[in-house]
């Protein structure tokens, strides 16, 4: 018979060992779960502020614009010459002339109810621009390029404001990469250590199936599965504890302020639950086999 079917064939002994096991320290274990819980809440938490943070930083690079003024005593072939000239740069997505009335209209929304200052202005301020959707990717290049055009005279963008994006995406993923070291770490340790005090409580009856002559596998396995229910019970209460939480953040931001470029909540959820089951039964599955191999050598 195979080791996988013999595993299959003794699965109900094996489930039910690892409960007596589970059961001999209640207290503990539960303790044991809730702190792997908390720990993993606290790596869903950074995952899904990194993954929101991703999701802003694409829609600020899909519609990133900016704004290109040129000299006003040009004629209209010449802007629209430069138009063409700028419409071929690599790196320029798209770009269309933004006359007066439209900029008047666009500085009205912006100031909204102080908007009654423009009707100081005798004649219309504004002046007509160009306005160029790039790709982020190109974004110096393209401003280089700009520069020595013929009738530029200066850019507006949001340069500093991606950048700062881009810096924030960059820590949120330093910081989510040392937590996750430290979430696996933790829960390697407290798992390992929870399988060796586990074997050295049952390390009499463990010496008689020895006597008896079962191998070391089928010995180690219950432990090995008790691990494992820790860890995905840890999981489960990580996993409701970030569905309630990514719910509550919806309501309170994405309901008030539906033009903050979200992620959808269904995938957002789904992506999380993934991560932190695959989470919970590796680091189950190896600090048990770490414990139990560090157990049987003292």
């Amino acid at each position: 018979m195979s080791i996988m079917r013999k595993i299959i064939y003794n699965m109900g002994y094996f489930f039910a060992e690892s409960k007596k096991i589970i059961q001999s320290n209640l207290m503990s274990n539960v303790l044991t779960v809730i702190s792997i819980g908390l720990i993993f809440f606290i790596f869903s938490m950074v995952i899904t502020g990194l993954k929101i943070s991703n999701r802003m930083m694409e829609i600020i690079q899909k519609d990133a614009e900016i704004q290109i003024h040129y000299d006003d005593k040009m004629s209209d072939d010449k802007v629209e010459e430069l138009l063409e000239r700028i419409k071929g740069l690599d790196g320029v997505l798209d770009t269309w002339i933004v006359d007066e009335e439209e900029a008047y209209r666009r500085m009205e929304d912006v100031l909204g109810k102080e908007a009654d200052i423009l009707k100081l202005f005798d004649e219309n301020p504004f002046s007509p621009f160009i306005e160029a959707k790039i790709d982020l990717a190109y974004m110096d290049s393209v401003f280089n390029k700009l520069e020595h055009l013929e009738g530029v005279q200066y850019i507006r963008d949001n340069r500093e404001i991606l950048e700062r994006i881009k810096n924030i995406s960059g820590i949120l993923g330093i910081l989510g990469s040392l937590i996750a070291a430290a979430v696996a770490v933790s829960t390697f340790i407290t798992v390992s250590h929870i399988i060796r005090q586990g074997i050295y409580n049952n390390r009499e009856q463990i010496n008689t199936l020895r006597l008896l002559g079962a191998p070391e596998p089928f010995i180690g396995f219950p432990f090995m599965l008790e691990g494992l229910i820790l860890t995905l019970a840890g999981g489960l209460l990580t996993a409701i504890l970030t569905v309630f939480s990514i719910n509550g953040f919806y309501s309170l931001v994405a309901t008030p302020l539906p033009f903050i470029p979200l992620p959808p909540r269904e995938h957002l959820i789904e992506f999380m639950i993934l991560v932190i089951t695959c989470l919970s039964a590796i680091l189950g599955i190896g600090g048990s086999l770490f414990g139990i191999s560090s157990a049987r050598k003292s």
